[in-house]
C-alpha cells in the first residue's frame, strides 16, 4: 500500500470528516517513518503542536476501528483494514454506498467541514507553507466564483491550528462612502481588525492628522494590534479588485500593503503580519512598480478543475454511471470548463434525480435551464456598461478569439465570461457563448 492509498482509506474511515493539512502531513510522514520531531522542522510546526495532531488523529482512527491505533502500529491496522474491506473501499464497486453528506445548494464558501472540497495540490501545500514564514504575503488570482474565498477560509484555518489569530475581510462589504475617503477607509479597516481580534478598538489614541492618516494606520498596526498579541495575525483581503474601481484610494492602499511587507525585512514585530490578498481580476491601476504589492510573495492563480477533479467530485455527490457516465462528463466540461460553481450546480440537479442529463444539456444555455439565474445575473452585469456589452459581441461571435482593450479585458475575465489565448480573448466556456449568442439573436453565430 502506498502512502496516499493510506490517506484515501483514513479519509474513508473517517467520513464524513476529512483530515486537514496537519493531519495529513502526520499520516504521511508518519507512513514514511519520521519521527514527530523531523516531521515538526521539516514542515516548519512547533514540535508539541505535531504530538498533539497525532495524539487526535490516532484517537480518531481508534474510535472509529474500535481497537487502539497508535503512531507505531497504524500502518500494521490499516493493511488489515484494507484487506478485510477491499470491496467496500473500491470506488467502482457497487456493493456499498457513498456515505452522502446533506446537499447544500453551491454558492458561497465551500464550508470546511464539506467533503466537497477540491483540492487542486500543490496549490493548498504551498499557501499553508508560506503563510507560516515570517511576514509572508500570498496573492490569490481567480475570475469570480472559482474558489478564492474557500482556500483563504482555509489557509486560514490551517493558520489558526498553528495558533494564530485570523481575519477575514471581504472588501465587497464597505460602503462606497468608505471606499471614496483614504483615512474613512483606513479606519474602517483598523476597526474592522480590532473587532475581529477581539481587542478595544484605539484609534484616537493613534491617529494624528499632522503625520496622515497612512502613518497613522501604519502606528495603530505596529504599536497596538501587533504589540498587544503574542501569536501571528493573518489577516486575508478577499475581493481587493473591488479598490480598482476608486483608483485614488488603490493608488494609496496598496502601496501601503508593499510597505508593511517590506518592513518585516527590517523590524521584527512586522514579522508577525501575515497577509493575504485576492482578487478576480489584473490590477489595471497604475502602480509604481516598487510600490506594487502585486509583483511580490507568493502568487497563486486558481485554475479550473482538471477532468480527473471533475469525475472525483462526481462521486463525491454520489451519482452512479446511469446518471453521468464518462461521455456526459465530457460534455459537460466542454459546456461549463472546470469551472467549480457550474460543475457544482450540474452535479447538485443530477443528484436532486429531477431531470437527466440529456435534459439538463439541452436547456443549460437558455433561461429555462439550471444555469438561468447565474446566466441573468451575468447579463444583467454587462448590460449596464455598453464598452464591456459591445466587446462581448465581438468576442462571442469570433471562433479565434481577438485581442481586447486591456481594463476591458480584464473586467470581463474578473466576471468568467472570458479567457485569454496568448494575447486572445475568447468565450471562457461553450456556456457563456451560447448564451450570449443568442441575447444578440444569432443563436448560430452568423
Amino acid at each position: 500500500m502506498m502512502p496516499h492509498d493510506a490517506l484515501e482509506i483514513v479519509n474513508k474511515i473517517l467520513e464524513p470528516k476529512r483530515l486537514n493539512y496537519a493531519q495529513e502531513v502526520v499520516l504521511l510522514q508518519s507512513w514514511s517513518g519520521k519521527i514527530y520531531r523531523e516531521i515538526a522542522a521539516e514542515f516548519g510546526y512547533d514540535l508539541d503542536y505535531i504530538k498533539e495532531v497525532g495524539s487526535q488523529l490516532w484517537s480518531s482512527l481508534s474510535d472509529a476501528l474500535g481497537e487502539k491505533v497508535t503512531k507505531k502500529n497504524f500502518k500494521l491496522v490499516l493493511s488489515n483494514f484494507y484487506s478485510n474491506n477491499t470491496a467496500a473501499l473500491d470506488p467502482e464497486a457497487d456493493l456499498i454506498s457513498p456515505k452522502l453528506e446533506p446537499l447544500r445548494f453551491p454558492g458561497g464558501v465551500v464550508p470546511l467541514y464539506s467533503n466537497l472540497y477540491i483540492h487542486r495540490p500543490p496549490i493548498e501545500e504551498r499557501a499553508y507553507a508560506e503563510i507560516v514564514r515570517p511576514g509572508s504575503l500570498i496573492r490569490i488570482k481567480a475570475a469570480r466564483m472559482l474558489g478564492k474565498s474557500s482556500l483563504i477560509y482555509r489557509v486560514l484555518d490551517h493558520a489558526r491550528q498553528r495558533r494564530f489569530h485570523t481575519v477575514m475581510l471581504n472588501l465587497q462589504t464597505a460602503d462606497d462612502s468608505v471606499l471614496n475617503d483614504l483615512n474613512q477607509f483606513l479606519r474602517w479597516l483598523c476597526l474592522n481588525v480590532s473587532w475581529q481580534l477581539n481587542l478595544e478598538p484605539k484609534l484616537d489614541n493613534y491617529w494624528n492628522e499632522e503625520i496622515g492618516s497612512k502613518v497613522s494606520c501604519s502606528i495603530y498596526f505596529q504599536e497596538y494590534l501587533l504589540s498587544h498579541l503574542d501569536t501571528p495575525i493573518v489577516i486575508a483581503l478577499d475581493e481587493v479588485n473591488r479598490l480598482f474601481e476608486y483608483s485614488d484610494l488603490a493608488k494609496d492602499f496598496l502601496p501601503l500593503l508593499r510597505a508593511w511587507y517590506e518592513e518585516a525585512a527590517n523590524v521584527e514585530i512586522w514579522q508577525k503580519l501575515r497577509l493575504i490578498v485576492s482578487h478576480s481580476t489584473e490590477v489595471y491601476v497604475a502602480l509604481n512598480i516598487h510600490q506594487s504589492p502585486f509583483n511580490v510573495g507568493l502568487p497563486i492563480y486558481l485554475p479550473e478543475f482538471t477532468r480527473s477533479q471533475v469525475q472525483d467530485l462526481v462521486q463525491r455527490y454520489g451519482l452512479s454511471r446511469t446518471e453521468i457516465d464518462e461521455q456526459e462528463i465530457d460534455a459537460l466540461i466542454v459546456l461549463v470548463g472546470g469551472h467549480p460553481y457550474l460543475v457544482r450546480l450540474a452535479l447538485y440537479w443530477l443528484r436532486q434525480r429531477e431531470m437527466t442529463f440529456s435534459e439538463l444539456l439541452q436547456t443549460a444555455p437558455t433561461l429555462s435551464g439550471i444555469y438561468s439565474n447565474h446566466l441573468r445575473r451575468c447579463w444583467e452585469e454587462v448590460q449596464q456598461f455598453p464598452e464591456l456589452w459591445e466587446a462581448l459581441q465581438q468576442v462571442v461571435r469570433s471562433p479565434e478569439g481577438l485581442p481586447l482593450d486591456s481594463i476591458i479585458a480584464y473586467r470581463l475575465e474578473s466576471l468568467g465570461l472570458i479567457k485569454f489565448e496568448g494575447s486572445n480573448v475568447v468565450p471562457s466556456c461553450d456556456l457563456y457563448r451560447l448564451f450570449f449568442l443568442a441575447q444578440m439573436g444569432d443563436g448560430n453565430g452568423n
